[in-house]
């Protein structure tokens, strides 16, 4: 049995990121070589290093949008509306905070011409011109280990420099540290990209709470690998060609197209003993101890090999979780 306790590791508060660094490219990457078991310490502007002429690099380019909302009942209470997806018209699917929120409960916005209607416990129904002033009223959806609002810098460094299409509600954290000039250099090198999306759910937060890890379902996300893209993986693929997936998301989706399936929703989940298809690198972040993606970068890795990089990730002071430090796999 796979158990929770197995994907536990010791971490020191004080590394977990709660700013980016100014440049993108400036933080440090930990690159692990799966053959030989050797760990070397680069700056991220050096993942160029480890590119060849024949690779395909996979980039997931799902946009956050700005789905944090603070209302208050009329009683005075405090709200907060998680805008997870826009059913139409101006319902949308959502989290909120307090839970005990009745159906047919009015929520106001401060300084806005806009309301809404509790529907039911996941989803209201705005007053409002359309969609977009809707989200006009949000802020980025920070995770909640980083212990503050939102700022306006958040709109820029919690949105990765490719994003295009609109759904998420947490960033693809891989893909934070390139810059457009680094793309650009990894093409000229001669690799190619695809991009892919895959829609990032709230439920990349939640905690695994099942003893036998196995039995822990994940929640679905929406991912599309557009046409281009698919002829470009399968003929990566074919030509045994490196396929690196640009965060566990891109992982997620070029797996789940190895099934078979290039649109629709995805709960794969990936953990010890899982035989990769089509996913050859993995650039990642470090993620929280307990989760569905730190036991697939155990898959990816090996645990115990997995667990060593953290521990030499601490002992050296990386910064860890979204804003942090990056990992390579190779």
């Amino acid at each position: 049995m796979l158990q929770l306790s197995d994907f536990d590791y010791p971490l020191p508060k004080e590394l977990i990121a709660q700013y980016p660094l100014k440049e993108r490219d400036a933080a440090r990457i930990l690159v692990l070589d799966r053959k030989s078991g050797g760990i070397e310490h680069r700056i991220f502007k050096d993942i160029t290093d480890y590119f060849k002429s024949s690779d395909l690099l996979v980039l997931n380019d799902t946009r956050v949008l700005p789905s944090r909302l603070k209302g208050q009942r009329l009683t005075g209470g405090k709200v907060e509306v998680l805008l997870l997806e826009h059913l139409g018209d101006l319902r949308f699917r959502a989290m909120l905070k307090p839970a005990r929120l009745k159906t047919g409960e009015k929520i106001k916005f401060d300084g806005a011409k806009i309301s809404a209607r509790v529907n039911s416990k996941d989803e209201v129904t705005f007053q409002a011109r359309d969609a977009a002033a809707v989200y006009q009223l949000g802020v980025m959806p920070l995770p909640p280990y980083i212990k503050r609002d939102a700022e306006p810098l958040d709109s820029i460094y919690y949105q990765t420099v490719y994003a295009k299409k609109d759904g998420a509600v947490a960033s693809p954290t891989a893909g934070l540290h390139f810059t457009a000039a680094m793309l650009k250099d990894i093409e000229a090198q001669g690799a190619e990209v695809a991009c892919i999306t895959l829609h990032v759910g709230p439920g990349t937060f939640r905690p695994v709470k099942e003893v036998d890890i196995t039995r822990h379902k994940m929640e679905k996300e929406y991912f599309k690998i557009p046409e281009l893209s698919q002829a470009l993986i399968t003929e990566a693929h074919a030509q045994k060609r490196r396929i690196i997936a640009a965060g566990t998301t891109s992982l997620r989706a070029l797996e789940t197209y190895a099934s078979g399936r290039s649109e629709g929703y995805t709960d794969l989940f990936i953990y010890p003993g899982y035989e990769f298809k089509i996913t050859d690198a993995l650039l990642t972040n470090f993620h929280l101890p307990r989760t569905t993606l730190f036991m697939l970068t155990a898959a990816f890795a090996g645990t115990e090999f997995i667990k060593k990089a953290y521990e030499e990730a601490i002992e050296k002071k990386y910064r860890f979780y979204s804003y942090g430090d990056a990992m390579l796999i190779l």
